[in-house]
């Protein structure tokens, strides 16, 4: 018997007016909270490696990307162990102060790096501990949000990360200022909050008693126990991994900026912008997903990306710039907390933790090709083919989200 039934993924409940921001439990506000002050502290690092990479190291646009690949796929790749994990274990929180500690513990590694290879062991490592964090804590979400109510548990926890995604590289800019454009000395700024969101998540992060067992789920597991997950979950892996070919490493909007001439200490500026519009969005996209199902609202936001490729592709100064920033943020606002519900909506909860790390594993998969290929198309073509190639994959994984749409009143549409 399929361990997830086939209902459609995209289709909300109707959610009572009264229902808001007031009933999202308290432990979800904490990981909030937690996600803030970690995002803080990696974007302020994120927002400037780039120009530190390409400036101060000398390293090629493709090796950005190469380092940028790397990252990203460990921390995708490296979910589907700790989410596996956490249903073995019936606990979810350890795993995720571990991924927090080890990120915390990387950040000092920033400001020390002289050489490539410093700056991708720190990545490297701190992606892991993305990696490790990253499933148990949306599985913990998953565990714990009220049904009727999970877009917008799942949305407030994305917004809260993202609003912290904008006050860092605020902080990267105003530090700049203050140490007359040091890049090794702002990256120092970026260990408080990093160990901050570990304090946090330590005292003020309650895990529920599940009555799951440990050990009730096979570790490792196997190929066929994989195979009982419903359709509706399945064909959304598919889509993401496809989406995540076309939304390669973000650094190529920092690399965007240079390219139009934007002077170094506002560079920081284009993460500002893009995690504004983000923050904005996550949490209202949550709320209208409960209401009016996911699936309307997962097609505007993949469309967003579409149009965010061919503005940046087209962008020569700042106004179209920022645009297309804009409009990659709100693809990101309409898209990450509603895939992270869609999976919590389509899988039970002793696999919860397994199902959100083949999710990430597959588009673990794609990020390292997509960030490669973005390199290597900006090095010899420039990057208006770099954003249209992400442009032409964002394209398709829209055209399968309509055909997907249309098969909805079928039963096993997915």
């Amino acid at each position: 018997m399929s361990i997830a039934n086939d209902r459609d993924i995209g289709e909300g409940e109707d959610v009572p007016a009264t229902r808001g921001i007031r009933l999202i439990p308290k432990t979800i506000w904490a990981l909030g909270f937690v996600s803030l002050f970690m995002d803080i502290s990696s974007e302020l690092v994120h927002s400037l490696m780039p120009i530190f990479m390409v400036t101060t190291l000398g390293v090629s646009v493709t090796a950005v990307g190469a380092v940028e690949g790397i990252a990203e796929a460990t921390a995708l790749l490296t979910k589907i162990f700790s989410g596996t994990l956490s249903d073995y274990l019936g606990r979810r929180k350890l795993l995720t102060l571990i991924g927090y500690g080890l990120a915390a513990v990387t950040k000092p590694l920033f400001p020390l790096a002289d050489s490539l290879g410093l700056v991708l062991t720190s990545r490297f490592l701190d992606r892991i501990g993305k990696g490790i964090r990253g499933a148990p804590r949306d599985a913990l979400i998953g565990d714990i949000a009220p049904p009727e109510i999970r877009g917008a548990c799942f949305g407030l926890r994305q917004s809260m990360d993202t609003v912290g995604a904008f006050i860092g590289p605020l902080l990267a800019m105003l530090f700049l200022m203050v140490f007359a454009g040091d890049i090794r000395a702002v990256l120092w700024v970026a260990v408080l909050p990093a160990f901050i969101a570990v304090a946090i998540l330590a005292f003020g992060v309650r895990e529920p008693e599940t009555g799951r067992p440990a050990g009730a789920v096979r570790v490792p597991i196997r190929l066929r126990e994989l195979g009982q997950f419903g359709r509706p979950y399945w064909w959304l892996v598919a889509i993401a991994g496809v989406l995540t070919l076309g939304r390669f490493s973000e650094a190529f909007l920092i690399l965007k900026a240079q390219a139009v001439g934007l002077p170094v200490v506002l560079m920081p500026l284009v993460m500002v912008a893009m995690n504004l519009v983000y923050a904005l969005a996550a949490y209202p996209a949550g709320v209208l997903s409960d209401r009016t199902g996911r699936m309307n609202v997962l097609l505007i936001g993949v469309a967003s990306l579409v149009a965010a490729g061919i503005v940046l592709a087209a962008a020569s100064g700042p106004w179209l710039l920022m645009l297309g920033v804009s409009l990659w943020g709100l693809h990101l606002g309409l898209s990450q907390g509603l895939l992270a519900a869609m999976i919590a909506d389509s899988t039970p909860a002793e696999r919860r933790g397994t199902a959100f790390g083949v999710f990430n594993f597959v588009c673990g998969i794609a990020m390292l090709p997509a960030s490669v290929v973005a390199g290597l198309l900006w090095d010899r073509y420039g990057s208006g083919a770099t954003f249209l190639a992400g442009a032409t994959f964002a394209g398709i994984a829209l055209v399968g989200l309509a055909f997907r749409g249309g098969l909805r009143g079928r039963k096993d549409s997915a």
